[in-house]
């Protein structure tokens, strides 16, 4: 008959019978479970329920006889505990695991010092912890033995055995304590130990170094393999390196700039940025789409990692609540399986911008500190490409910012003629380019002008700035291209950098128009006649801001109906291929040719095509063009 108890101690043993009850609903929904061990663990949970209510109201049993036995157990104890040939751990009535003798340090592959004072069931999977805790109970409460199937998480791999539990009482001891025997086992843990100690050298611990070092190594180059920096590409190729190589799953969080965090109280404004799992199973595809919604919770471990900049190993998990909770309010590491898990920060030096987490099942055996130090590794190496990419992206933002102030925001539309104009930044920086355009009114008529600052960056756009509103400006006193770019350069002559322009003063006749060019050593205007025929205008003149005594290339050019006066930087002619050609004066001709009598914007959008076709999008200049066509009778 089961021991009384006092109405106080039963309500406490309904409370955990309740929550013990919820966790068999759990485990026998796990795809891992044994469902007669599960079946088993519910019946014993029935016979403790009987138990408990049979004995409310009665008094407490006495213990004399008891304690005679226990003080006989305890000297047998004594005697074959630390030397018996199999696995004996002596469990308090909480399930912690007050002693272990060598032979089952040896199973989990750890010392006993370690397992001393952690839950016993954080050395099982998860799959029989739930029927593990109600067998226990059912123990600690009746008294009656009892035989568990055990897959235990040794330190390479897991280790199925067949645990039975008995409880003793000991002398001074308030409650009862368990002593959980493991096996049976065809080999003797202890000897097995010492002999791969003995051995001149483990090729098994050799090899696990050294794979740790090649996934080090894998994570450099995978971080680093990107011409421009580029934080989410970053974030996904670590993430997938880590969950092939070392771990199940792999967890990665973020503070991303500006973000607000909705509902209440997340870390910070800490986002679950990328998750990934076995790549095989469907449920673990369930699993993550469920888990990248999740906020990192206060008191979780990426949350806490995350605000104290400090790593954290949990070899064996005992605390089942460490990951958070899904939606449905199951333990996330229930929902993957997470039996072991290490956490480390993503930080740079200077600040911790968020925290990569490794969860495993533990079919390779827990995680080491040697799995931590190669993560923290790995997370001071994305730190560091994360804080280049967003300095990167505020100095681009930047950069486009101060482009778009250099350049007019729209052109005035001009009567008999078609204008369209295209700039297009290099894709290798972050910095401001020296290519300008504009399109105003002069004295007597329109000037259009493009120009080439020699540089980027801020000074450069300082230049930039000069030479595109002084050319407007001169115009309006000014006729002569030669004199207008002559002001111009005496204004750049305190400058560091000189331009190269073109510059064309317009007078648009009935049914011609008239270009007047002067040019400060750019590459010269070409004209595209509506029958497909190419003229190049002069080459010539210096490039502004180098001497004071400047001459400007001059010519003078009649454009007729459906004729196309287009202009254009370096960088459409240095666009270079994969294999360092570059585009060249000859393909800039073809397809202008191709796009003869069409409307401007069209021509523009050819040669834009054309050439990002030709570089695989890798511009490394910027690119300027400005294109005008007559109109025919018709059109106007």
């Amino acid at each position: 008959m089961a021991d009384p108890l006092d109405p106080g101690t039963v309500l406490r043993e309904v409370a955990d019978l309740e929550i013990r009850v919820g966790e068999l609903r759990q485990a026998a929904g796990m795809p891992s479970s044994d469902a007669r061990a599960t079946l088993d663990a519910a019946l014993a949970e029935l016979d403790l329920a009987v138990a408990a209510l049979q004995t409310l109201g009665t008094g407490h049993g006495n213990a004399t006889g008891g304690a005679a036995a226990a003080e006989s157990e305890r000297r047998v104890l004594r005697t074959v505990f630390q030397d018996a040939p199999v696995p004996l751990f002596l469990l308090d009535r909480d399930s912690s695991v007050r002693r272990a003798n060598r032979q089952a340090a040896a199973l989990l592959g750890t010392s006993s010092g370690y397992v001393s004072g952690k839950q016993f069931t954080a050395f099982c999977d998860l799959a029989t912890r739930a029927p593990l805790r109600s067998q226990f109970a059912a123990v600690v409460r009746t008294g009656q033995r009892r035989r568990v199937p055990v897959r235990f998480l040794g330190r390479e791999q897991p280790v199925d055995a067949v645990v039975t539990l008995a409880r003793v009482w000991i002398r001074g001891e308030p409650d009862p304590m368990i002593v959980a025997v493991a096996g049976p086992t065809t080999t003797p843990l202890i000897k097995e130990a010492e002999a791969k100690r003995a051995a001149p050298q483990d090729d098994e611990a050799v090899a696990r170094i050294t794979h740790r070092m090649d996934v080090l190594a894998a994570a450099g180059e995978l971080l680093l393999d990107e011409p421009v920096f580029n934080e989410t590409v970053a974030v996904r190729r670590c993430a997938r390196l880590l969950a092939t190589e070392l771990a199940d799953w792999a967890f990665i969080d973020l503070v991303v700039p500006g973000s607000a965090a909705p509902g209440a109280r997340p870390v910070e404004s800490l986002r679950r940025q990328v998750v990934l799992g076995p790549a095989d199973d469907e449920d673990a595809h369930d699993a993550a789409r469920t888990l990248e919604d999740l906020v990192p919770a206060e008191g979780t471990v990426p949350a806490t990692v995350f605000t104290s900049s400090q790593s954290a190993l949990h070899p064996h998990v005992d605390d089942i609540d460490l990951l958070g909770a899904c939606p449905d309010g199951q333990p996330v590491a229930r929902r993957i399986g997470a039996t072991t898990v290490l956490c480390v920060p993503i930080e740079d030096g200077d600040r911790c911008v968020g925290s990569i987490t490794l969860a495993s099942g533990g079919e390779q055996g827990p995680f080491e500190l040697t799995d931590l130090a190669v993560v923290q590794r790995v997370g001071r190496q994305l730190a560091l490409l994360i804080r280049a990419s967003r300095l990167y992206r505020r100095r681009a933002e930047v950069a486009d910012t101060l482009q778009a102030s250099l350049l007019p925001r729209g052109l005035p539309s001009i009567a008999g003629v078609d204008v369209a104009a295209r700039y297009m930044a290099a894709t290798d920086g972050a910095e401001v380019g020296g290519d300008f355009y504009d399109v105003f009114r002069s004295r007597d008529g329109w000037g259009l002008v493009l120009g080439d600052v020699c540089g980027k960056g801020e000074d450069a756009a300082a230049v930039t700035a000069t030479a595109r509103h002084g050319v407007r400006l001169v115009s309006r006193w000014k006729d002569d291209p030669a004199d207008i770019l002559e002001t111009v350069n005496e204004s750049l002559l305190d400058e560091d950098r000189f331009v190269t322009a073109v510059l064309a003063k317009l007078l648009i006749g009935d049914d011609h128009v008239t270009a007047s060019l002067g040019i400060a050593g750019h590459p010269p205007a070409l004209v595209v006649r509506a029958d497909g025929v190419i003229r190049s205008a002069s080459r010539g003149g210096v490039p502004l801001g180098l001497f004071k005594d400047f001459e400007a290339g001059l010519d003078t050019i009649e454009l007729r109906s459906g004729d196309t006066l287009f202009l254009y930087s370096d960088g459409v002619l240095d666009a270079c291929d994969p294999r360092r050609e570059g585009f060249g004066e000859e393909r800039l001709l073809e397809v202008l040719a191709g796009t003869a009598g069409q409307p401007a914007e069209r021509m523009l959008g050819a040669v834009e095509r054309s050439l990002l076709e030709f570089c695989d999008g890798d511009l490394r200049d910027d690119v300027s063009m400005l294109a005008l066509r007559v109109l025919t009778a018709d059109a106007n």
